[in-house]
């Protein structure tokens, strides 16, 4: 499905347009890199219980890039134009990586126009590791090879990095910069709902330790480790994410 956000065109997945059956609606924020078609198998399930809306973010599967980089307030703003323009009043929060750092400034934006009964962080990102002195010297050294070598440095470009930088786009390389050099943890104590955290336990990406940190700065939160899992842990540990997810979703009769 697409709709028009901001003047651009935005694909979206949507289990129940109508919600004829006045369903609990779950806004799913995908991870960078990792539209919302990646995340079938977690949509689909709770789609017996829910409606499911999962937007593509500007930038990411058949949604446009913005025009200029964005930072984590553009794409909160650009969320809140995406929920009004489909009518959404009350809604379950759920991310996954990239998508928790939209929903932590989400939940700490007050007032905002429709209600969030509960929040699902799953392997989320928002808090900024600590850097090493090998970081330091590796990105100052960088950066005097780029003003002394300005050449050397443009072919360097895109061969340093994550993967996840050297696949993206010049612009969104910006937005990524942009984006993850932003430290969330004093926003956490703002979140008023119930939160589940689903970490993996062998999570590299956003190691577990930043769920123990969410934990322990959400007012209302608890963790859930999935042992041997990596950074897609519901889809690793499916069956036991599935039953946690069912317990903290699913209507009570």
């Amino acid at each position: 499905m697409t709709v028009d956000i901001m003047g651009r065109t935005v694909f979206y997945i949507d289990t129940d347009p109508t919600n004829s059956g006045g369903k609990p609606t779950v806004l799913f924020l995908h991870g960078w890199a990792a539209p919302a078609a990646t995340y079938r198998l977690l949509l689909d399930h709770l789609s017996g219980y829910c409606r499911v809306v999962a937007p593509d973010l500007p930038g990411f599967g058949g949604s446009a890039e913005p025009e200029s980089p964005w930072c984590v307030d553009d794409y909160v703003d650009w969320t809140v134009a995406f929920a009004e323009a489909l009518s959404l009043t009350d809604v379950v929060l759920m991310n996954h990586s990239f998508g928790g750092r939209i929903s932590i400034k989400l939940l700490a934006r007050r007032p905002l126009p429709f209600g969030v009964r509960k929040a699902v962080f799953i392997d989320a990102a928002g808090i900024l590791p600590k850097r090493t002195l090998s970081y330091y010297a590796k990105v100052y050294s960088y950066k005097a090879m780029k003003r002394l070598f300005p050449g050397w440095a443009k072919r360097r470009q895109g061969k340093t990095g994550s993967a996840d930088y050297r696949n993206a786009s010049p612009l969104m390389r910006q937005t990524m910069v942009r984006c993850i050099n932003e430290d969330l943890t004093g926003l956490l104590a703002d979140n008023p709902v119930s939160t589940l955290l689903i970490w993996g336990e062998k999570d590299t990406a956003t190691p577990v330790g930043d769920g123990r940190k969410m934990e322990s700065l959400i007012p209302d939160a608890g963790l859930v480790v999935l042992p041997g899992a990596g950074h897609f842990s519901f889809a690793e540990q499916w069956g036991q994410c599935r039953r946690v997810l069912d317990v903290f979703l699913m209507p009570k009769e």
